[in-house]
Protein backbone atom coordinates (compact mmCIF):
# COMPACT_ATOMS: atom_id res chain seq x y z
CA UNK A 1 0.00 0.00 0.00
CA UNK A 2 1.32 3.44 -0.98
CA UNK A 3 2.15 5.53 2.07
CA UNK A 4 0.51 8.69 0.72
CA UNK A 5 -2.81 6.84 0.37
CA UNK A 6 -2.70 5.65 3.97
CA UNK A 7 -1.75 9.14 5.11
CA UNK A 8 -4.68 10.60 3.16
CA UNK A 9 -7.19 8.34 4.93
CA UNK A 10 -5.63 8.85 8.35
CA UNK A 11 -6.33 12.61 8.32
CA UNK A 12 -9.78 13.99 9.19
CA UNK A 13 -11.61 16.52 7.06
CA UNK A 14 -14.55 18.82 7.74
CA UNK A 15 -17.10 16.00 7.99
CA UNK A 16 -15.01 13.68 10.17
CA UNK A 17 -13.13 16.18 12.32
CA UNK A 18 -13.88 16.11 16.07
CA UNK A 19 -12.83 19.76 16.32
CA UNK A 20 -13.48 21.24 19.75
CA UNK A 21 -14.22 17.79 21.16
CA UNK A 22 -10.67 16.47 20.82
CA UNK A 23 -10.18 16.52 24.59
CA UNK A 24 -13.22 14.28 25.07
CA UNK A 25 -11.32 11.53 23.26
CA UNK A 26 -8.86 11.25 26.13
CA UNK A 27 -9.21 7.85 27.72
CA UNK A 28 -11.01 6.30 24.77
CA UNK A 29 -9.84 2.81 23.80
CA UNK A 30 -7.77 2.38 20.67
CA UNK A 31 -8.50 -1.22 19.66
CA UNK A 32 -11.24 -1.69 17.08
CA UNK A 33 -13.51 -3.90 19.18
CA UNK A 34 -13.59 -1.47 22.10
CA UNK A 35 -14.09 1.52 19.79
CA UNK A 36 -17.07 -0.16 18.16
CA UNK A 37 -18.59 -0.94 21.56
CA UNK A 38 -18.14 2.70 22.55
CA UNK A 39 -19.98 3.92 19.45
CA UNK A 40 -22.81 1.44 19.99
CA UNK A 41 -23.48 3.13 23.34
CA UNK A 42 -23.48 6.58 21.73
CA UNK A 43 -26.01 5.97 18.93
CA UNK A 44 -29.39 4.25 18.67
CA UNK A 45 -30.95 3.42 15.31
CA UNK A 46 -34.09 5.53 15.39
CA UNK A 47 -36.38 3.26 13.35
CA UNK A 48 -35.90 0.25 15.62
CA UNK A 49 -35.44 2.05 18.95
CA UNK A 50 -38.82 0.90 20.25
CA UNK A 51 -38.87 -2.62 18.79
CA UNK A 52 -35.24 -3.48 19.54
CA UNK A 53 -34.52 -1.45 22.69
CA UNK A 54 -37.92 -0.69 24.19
CA UNK A 55 -37.47 3.07 23.88
CA UNK A 56 -39.91 5.42 22.18
CA UNK A 57 -37.97 8.49 21.13
CA UNK A 58 -39.72 11.88 21.15
CA UNK A 59 -40.72 12.99 17.66
CA UNK A 60 -38.33 15.94 17.64
CA UNK A 61 -35.39 13.60 18.21
CA UNK A 62 -35.87 12.41 14.63
CA UNK A 63 -34.04 15.52 13.47
CA UNK A 64 -30.79 14.05 14.80
CA UNK A 65 -30.53 11.65 11.86
CA UNK A 66 -29.86 14.64 9.59
CA UNK A 67 -26.72 15.82 11.41
CA UNK A 68 -23.79 15.56 9.01
CA UNK A 69 -20.47 16.63 10.61
CA UNK A 70 -19.04 14.55 13.44
CA UNK A 71 -18.40 17.66 15.52
CA UNK A 72 -22.14 18.43 15.56
CA UNK A 73 -22.97 14.79 16.24
CA UNK A 74 -20.74 14.99 19.31
CA UNK A 75 -22.41 18.25 20.34
CA UNK A 76 -25.73 16.44 20.52
CA UNK A 77 -24.31 13.28 22.10
CA UNK A 78 -22.89 15.33 24.96
CA UNK A 79 -26.04 17.45 25.22
CA UNK A 80 -28.01 14.25 25.80
CA UNK A 81 -25.47 12.91 28.31
CA UNK A 82 -22.50 15.00 29.41
CA UNK A 83 -20.53 12.10 30.87
CA UNK A 84 -17.29 10.93 29.20
CA UNK A 85 -17.80 9.13 25.90
CA UNK A 86 -16.69 5.90 27.51
CA UNK A 87 -19.75 5.92 29.80
CA UNK A 88 -22.37 3.39 28.71
CA UNK A 89 -25.50 5.35 27.86
CA UNK A 90 -29.06 3.96 28.05
CA UNK A 91 -30.76 3.88 24.61
CA UNK A 92 -32.97 6.90 25.34
CA UNK A 93 -29.88 9.06 25.92
CA UNK A 94 -28.08 8.04 22.75
CA UNK A 95 -27.96 10.02 19.51
CA UNK A 96 -30.75 9.02 17.14
CA UNK A 97 -29.04 7.90 13.97
CA UNK A 98 -28.83 5.54 11.05
CA UNK A 99 -25.99 3.42 9.66
CA UNK A 100 -24.19 6.56 8.46
CA UNK A 101 -23.86 7.86 12.04
CA UNK A 102 -22.23 4.69 13.36
CA UNK A 103 -19.89 4.54 10.39
CA UNK A 104 -18.74 8.15 10.30
CA UNK A 105 -18.20 8.22 14.07
CA UNK A 106 -15.98 5.14 13.82
CA UNK A 107 -14.08 6.66 10.90
CA UNK A 108 -13.58 9.81 12.96
CA UNK A 109 -12.32 7.94 16.05
CA UNK A 110 -9.90 5.88 13.97
CA UNK A 111 -8.54 8.91 12.13
CA UNK A 112 -8.15 10.74 15.45
CA UNK A 113 -5.85 7.86 16.44
CA UNK A 114 -3.94 8.09 13.16
CA UNK A 115 -5.52 4.91 11.74
CA UNK A 116 -6.42 5.07 8.03
CA UNK A 117 -10.19 4.70 7.70
CA UNK A 118 -12.91 5.51 5.21
CA UNK A 119 -16.68 5.21 4.99
CA UNK A 120 -18.06 2.87 2.33
CA UNK A 121 -21.52 3.08 0.83
CA UNK A 122 -23.12 -0.05 -0.57
CA UNK A 123 -25.50 -2.87 0.25
CA UNK A 124 -25.83 -5.38 3.08
CA UNK A 125 -27.12 -8.87 2.34
CA UNK A 126 -27.91 -9.66 5.98
CA UNK A 127 -30.95 -7.49 6.70
CA UNK A 128 -33.63 -9.05 4.48
CA UNK A 129 -33.00 -12.51 3.01
CA UNK A 130 -32.58 -12.37 -0.73
CA UNK A 131 -32.31 -8.58 -0.88
CA UNK A 132 -29.47 -6.07 -0.89
CA UNK A 133 -30.24 -3.23 1.52
CA UNK A 134 -28.70 0.21 1.27
CA UNK A 135 -26.09 0.47 4.03
CA UNK A 136 -22.85 2.10 5.18
CA UNK A 137 -19.88 0.49 6.92
CA UNK A 138 -16.37 1.54 7.92
CA UNK A 139 -13.28 0.27 6.12
CA UNK A 140 -10.04 0.60 8.06
CA UNK A 141 -6.44 -0.36 7.36
CA UNK A 142 -5.31 -3.29 9.50
CA UNK A 143 -1.57 -2.70 9.62
CA UNK A 144 -0.80 -6.13 11.11
CA UNK A 145 -2.63 -7.94 8.31
CA UNK A 146 -1.81 -5.31 5.68
CA UNK A 147 -5.35 -5.16 4.31
CA UNK A 148 -8.52 -3.09 4.42
CA UNK A 149 -11.16 -4.55 6.76
CA UNK A 150 -14.91 -3.85 6.72
CA UNK A 151 -16.53 -3.15 10.10
CA UNK A 152 -20.26 -2.81 10.71
CA UNK A 153 -20.40 -0.74 13.91
CA UNK A 154 -24.21 -0.67 13.89
CA UNK A 155 -24.50 -4.36 14.68
CA UNK A 156 -24.42 -4.62 18.46
CA UNK A 157 -25.51 -7.79 20.23
CA UNK A 158 -29.20 -6.82 19.83
CA UNK A 159 -28.92 -6.40 16.06
CA UNK A 160 -26.84 -9.54 15.67
CA UNK A 161 -29.41 -11.59 17.55
CA UNK A 162 -32.35 -10.12 15.64
CA UNK A 163 -30.65 -10.80 12.30
CA UNK A 164 -29.07 -14.11 13.31
CA UNK A 165 -25.97 -12.44 11.87
CA UNK A 166 -23.63 -15.25 10.73
CA UNK A 167 -20.47 -13.17 10.33
CA UNK A 168 -17.94 -11.26 12.40
CA UNK A 169 -19.14 -7.66 12.35
CA UNK A 170 -15.52 -6.57 12.92
CA UNK A 171 -14.48 -8.27 9.66
CA UNK A 172 -17.49 -8.40 7.37
CA UNK A 173 -17.01 -10.58 4.27
CA UNK A 174 -17.13 -8.68 1.00
CA UNK A 175 -19.90 -10.87 -0.35
CA UNK A 176 -22.00 -9.99 2.71
CA UNK A 177 -21.51 -6.25 2.26
CA UNK A 178 -21.10 -5.15 -1.35
CA UNK A 179 -19.53 -1.77 -1.94
CA UNK A 180 -21.57 0.15 -4.51
CA UNK A 181 -19.15 -0.69 -7.33
CA UNK A 182 -19.48 -4.43 -6.73
CA UNK A 183 -23.26 -4.08 -6.65
CA UNK A 184 -23.19 -2.13 -9.92
CA UNK A 185 -20.93 -4.74 -11.52
CA UNK A 186 -23.27 -7.58 -10.55
CA UNK A 187 -26.25 -5.74 -11.98
CA UNK A 188 -24.49 -4.79 -15.21
CA UNK A 189 -23.25 -8.37 -15.78
CA UNK A 190 -26.70 -9.76 -15.18
CA UNK A 191 -25.46 -11.63 -12.12
CA UNK A 192 -28.07 -9.93 -9.91
CA UNK A 193 -31.44 -8.27 -10.44
CA UNK A 194 -31.19 -4.49 -9.90
CA UNK A 195 -34.68 -4.55 -8.38
CA UNK A 196 -33.21 -6.37 -5.37
CA UNK A 197 -30.98 -3.36 -4.54
CA UNK A 198 -32.31 -0.43 -2.55
CA UNK A 199 -34.12 0.31 0.66
CA UNK A 200 -37.12 -1.79 1.63
CA UNK A 201 -38.91 0.58 4.01
CA UNK A 202 -38.72 3.32 1.39
CA UNK A 203 -39.92 1.09 -1.44
CA UNK A 204 -37.04 2.32 -3.61
CA UNK A 205 -35.09 -0.19 -5.68
CA UNK A 206 -33.36 -0.44 -9.01
CA UNK A 207 -30.26 0.41 -10.99
CA UNK A 208 -30.91 4.12 -10.52
CA UNK A 209 -30.53 3.57 -6.75
CA UNK A 210 -27.22 1.72 -7.19
CA UNK A 211 -25.96 4.62 -9.34
CA UNK A 212 -26.76 7.06 -6.52
CA UNK A 213 -24.78 4.92 -4.08
CA UNK A 214 -21.86 4.92 -6.51
CA UNK A 215 -21.74 8.70 -6.23
CA UNK A 216 -22.02 8.64 -2.43
CA UNK A 217 -19.24 6.07 -2.24
CA UNK A 218 -17.04 8.15 -4.56
CA UNK A 219 -17.61 11.17 -2.31
CA UNK A 220 -16.83 9.15 0.83
CA UNK A 221 -13.62 7.83 -0.75
CA UNK A 222 -12.71 11.48 -1.25
CA UNK A 223 -13.49 12.03 2.46
CA UNK A 224 -16.79 13.85 1.93
CA UNK A 225 -19.16 11.62 3.90
CA UNK A 226 -22.70 12.66 2.98
CA UNK A 227 -26.03 11.48 4.36
CA UNK A 228 -27.48 8.40 2.61
CA UNK A 229 -30.41 10.50 1.35
CA UNK A 230 -28.42 13.50 0.10
CA UNK A 231 -28.86 14.09 -3.63
CA UNK A 232 -26.72 16.22 -5.95
CA UNK A 233 -25.24 16.41 -9.43
CA UNK A 234 -25.64 13.44 -11.74
CA UNK A 235 -27.59 11.23 -9.34
CA UNK A 236 -30.56 9.74 -11.22
CA UNK A 237 -34.14 10.50 -10.22
CA UNK A 238 -36.21 7.76 -8.56
CA UNK A 239 -37.09 5.00 -11.06
CA UNK A 240 -35.24 6.81 -13.85
CA UNK A 241 -34.24 4.53 -16.72
CA UNK A 242 -30.56 5.13 -17.46
CA UNK A 243 -29.57 5.72 -21.07
CA UNK A 244 -26.36 4.49 -22.71
CA UNK A 245 -24.46 7.67 -21.88
CA UNK A 246 -25.41 7.43 -18.22
CA UNK A 247 -24.54 3.73 -18.09
CA UNK A 248 -21.07 4.45 -19.48
CA UNK A 249 -20.64 7.33 -17.02
CA UNK A 250 -21.47 5.16 -14.01
CA UNK A 251 -19.42 2.27 -15.41
CA UNK A 252 -16.39 4.54 -15.13
CA UNK A 253 -17.21 5.51 -11.54
CA UNK A 254 -17.63 1.83 -10.66
CA UNK A 255 -14.30 0.91 -12.24
CA UNK A 256 -12.49 3.54 -10.18
CA UNK A 257 -14.24 2.99 -6.84
CA UNK A 258 -13.98 -0.77 -7.06
CA UNK A 259 -10.20 -0.39 -6.76
CA UNK A 260 -9.77 2.96 -5.01
CA UNK A 261 -6.12 2.39 -4.10
CA UNK A 262 -5.03 1.19 -7.52
CA UNK A 263 -6.95 4.07 -9.11
CA UNK A 264 -6.25 6.67 -6.43
CA UNK A 265 -5.16 9.53 -8.67
CA UNK A 266 -8.09 8.93 -11.01
CA UNK A 267 -10.38 8.72 -7.98
CA UNK A 268 -9.25 12.15 -6.86
CA UNK A 269 -9.42 13.60 -10.36
CA UNK A 270 -12.85 12.16 -11.10
CA UNK A 271 -14.28 13.85 -8.03
CA UNK A 272 -13.41 17.23 -9.55
CA UNK A 273 -16.10 16.65 -12.20
CA UNK A 274 -18.90 19.13 -11.45
CA UNK A 275 -21.44 16.34 -11.94
CA UNK A 276 -19.85 14.35 -9.10
CA UNK A 277 -18.27 16.69 -6.58
CA UNK A 278 -20.43 17.69 -3.66
CA UNK A 279 -21.64 21.31 -3.93
CA UNK A 280 -22.26 23.66 -1.04
CA UNK A 281 -25.98 22.87 -1.20
CA UNK A 282 -27.54 19.43 -1.64
CA UNK A 283 -31.11 18.14 -1.72
CA UNK A 284 -32.14 16.29 1.44
CA UNK A 285 -34.63 13.82 -0.05
CA UNK A 286 -36.16 12.90 3.33
CA UNK A 287 -36.83 16.48 4.29
CA UNK A 288 -37.58 17.34 0.65
CA UNK A 289 -35.58 20.52 0.74
CA UNK A 290 -32.25 21.96 -0.31
CA UNK A 291 -29.75 22.37 2.52
CA UNK A 292 -26.42 24.09 3.04
CA UNK A 293 -23.74 21.62 4.09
Amino acid sequence: MERHILEFYSRPTEMSSVGRHLATFDGLPTDIEALVRTIQHLVVYDMVAEDFYGVKLPKDRGEEIHIRPVQRKLDQILALDSRPLTAERPPQRRLAGRCHHYTVLLVSLLRANGVPARARCGFGTYFIPGKYEDHWVCEYWNADQERWVLVDAQLDEVWREKLSFPHDNLDVPRDAFLVAADAWDRCRRGAADPELFGIDFGGMRGLWFVAGDLMRDLAALNKVEMLPWDVWGAQPRPDEKLDDEQLAFFDRIAAVTRDPDGSFEELRGLFADERLRVPQKVFNSLRERTEQI
